[in-house]
């Protein structure tokens, strides 16, 4: 998958940005104004101020010689390349590297323009190029945003060694980068596949039959057994009842629901959101629903491989984005684009119309991953309305995204009046959402309620316990 969803490198010669692209260096005009120093003399003798004048016209021929032996920005060409997936929480190199045939070195200087999704600002790289060689120069960004990100030119200004003149050129290197949700790659991942293929191993030797509903074998009809199990097209060949065997299913669907709506646009620093930090990183503010989309891409990969079957469904007023339960390497990709896309929306989202629509779409019983948080209102929040719904029929593990800030006034110690009522405000909130809770847990519903920075490793714990419970 690694390489499906790298960018495109890209490259293309250079272009003369304008039709006097081209200036003095710094080091020309310091030359230039070196040459005042001889116009002190002229104040006592008129003849030695020609000095200045002889001095500065030997610099502009010289800086007229060395432009002239600069090549056209087309005998230029550079090329844009990504060392991996751009995706938040991690680093993605870029190299940018020059190719030039002019026959002289020069001295270049690089300006990426990215936009403010991938590096908080330009920056601008110094590089050598020789003629005939290929000259590289790499440097890390660490992405902001989810989504489509437009990455534009590349800018380049270069000068001979001798460095009295400057051409300005750009290479048209404009193009479309998706930044993807954090993709967990770590040990800790991999404890989790282990762990599911070995939940999974034991279910194929314990072979529970009776208590699902895959077809395992036929058998005589025993006094006791089901009439709706009897094969009538085998006990019409064989003259006598037969009955069908049936043992749990090891293949379940497994959907994503994940809320898009205004509640999941709300920024989660790190320190507040309880992740942990990796040494020398920055620490980025995400919102939770890119924690959310993120554990949905690990909840996925862990399914995929637990040898089930994957759907997403993410929502707002409408259906956003929508993946039928498949599998396979080119499914989990899908799943992954589509959570690429996502976006938080500025309105309440329409809980009861996805609920219905995953009705539809998903018939029989399922496990349903449900990532949203609940509103603040003096009614039953719609949310709670249509888990259980689908509580009639789906297994739910319903996860409720803490606001940390919040949950931290709520246990924190008042020193004054102003925070004695902020703590009983934030205390009435939580008590309110662990009554909530309670009641999804009474009708049956598994329920987290969590910082987003603890949001996957127990999102994964759960469903590892809902396998090997066999609760589907």
């Amino acid at each position: 998958m690694k390489g499906s969803l790298h960018p495109q490198a890209m490259r293309a010669a250079c272009r003369a940005r304008g039709r006097f692209a081209f200036g003095l260096t710094p080091r020309t005009i310091w030359l230039l104004v070196a040459g005042l120093a001889l116009a002190l003399p002229g104040f006592f003798d008129a003849r030695l101020a020609y000095g200045m004048l002889a001095w500065d016209a030997l610099v502009i021929a010289a800086a007229l010689g060395d432009g002239w032996r600069l090549p056209a920005p087309g005998a230029i060409a550079i090329e844009r390349s990504w060392s991996n997936a751009p995706a938040l929480d991690s680093e993605t190199e870029i190299e940018l590297a020059v190719e030039q045939q002019s026959g002289t070195a020069l001295e270049c200087r690089l300006t990426d323009d990215l936009p403010e999704a991938l590096a908080p600002a330009p920056a601008t790289y110094r590089l050598l190029a020789l003629s005939g060689m290929r000259a590289t120069l790499r440097y890390k960004i660490e992405p902001r945003e989810r989504g489509d990100a437009r990455a534009g030119n590349v800018y380049l200004r270069y000068a001979s060694p001798l460095g009295l003149v400057e051409r300005w050129a750009a290479a048209g290197l404009e193009q479309t980068v998706r930044v993807y949700p954090a993709l967990r790659h770590g040990e800790d991942q991999k404890i989790f596949l282990a762990r599911g293929r070995q939940i999974d191993l034991q279910l194929r030797q314990a072979q529970q039959r009776g208590l699902g509903r895959d077809f395992e074998s036929l058998r005589e009809y025993l006094e006791g057994d089901d009439l709706r199990d009897v094969c009538w097209t085998a006990t019409a060949r064989r003259g006598q009842l037969i009955t069908r065997r049936y043992q749990s299913e090891r293949s379940q669907a497994v959907w994503i629901v994940i809320d898009a709506g205004r509640l999941l646009r709300a920024k989660i620093f790190p320190e507040a959101g309880g992740a942990v930090a990796q040494p020398g990183a920055r620490r980025i503010a995400h919102s939770k629903l890119d924690h959310a989309c993120s554990t949905a891409v690990a909840l996925a990969q862990l399914a995929l491989f637990s040898g089930d079957r994957a759907g997403l469904l993410v929502y707002g007023q409408n259906v956003q984005q929508r993946v039928l339960p498949g599998r396979g390497a080119a499914h989990l990709r899908l799943i992954v684009e589509a959570l690429a896309q996502a976006r938080a929306e500025s309105s309440e989202a329409d809980h009861l119309r996805a609920t219905a629509v995953l009705n539809r779409l998903q018939p029989r019983r399922a496990l349903i991953l449900w990532i949203t948080d609940l509103a603040e209102t003096a009614m039953r929040p719609e949310v709670v309305d249509g888990a259980l719904q689908l509580l009639r029929r789906h297994v739910l593990l319903f996860v409720a995204m803490a606001q940390p800030d919040v949950t931290a006034i709520a246990r924190g110690r008042p020193k004054n009046i102003d925070e004695m009522f902020r703590a009983a405000a934030a205390q009435e909130l939580a008590g309110r959402r662990e009554l909530l809770l309670a009641r999804l847990r009474e009708q049956g519903a598994l329920t987290l309620d969590l910082d987003p920075g603890h949001l996957t490793a127990a999102v994964l714990n759960q469903y590892l316990r809902v396998k090997e419970r066999a609760m589907v």
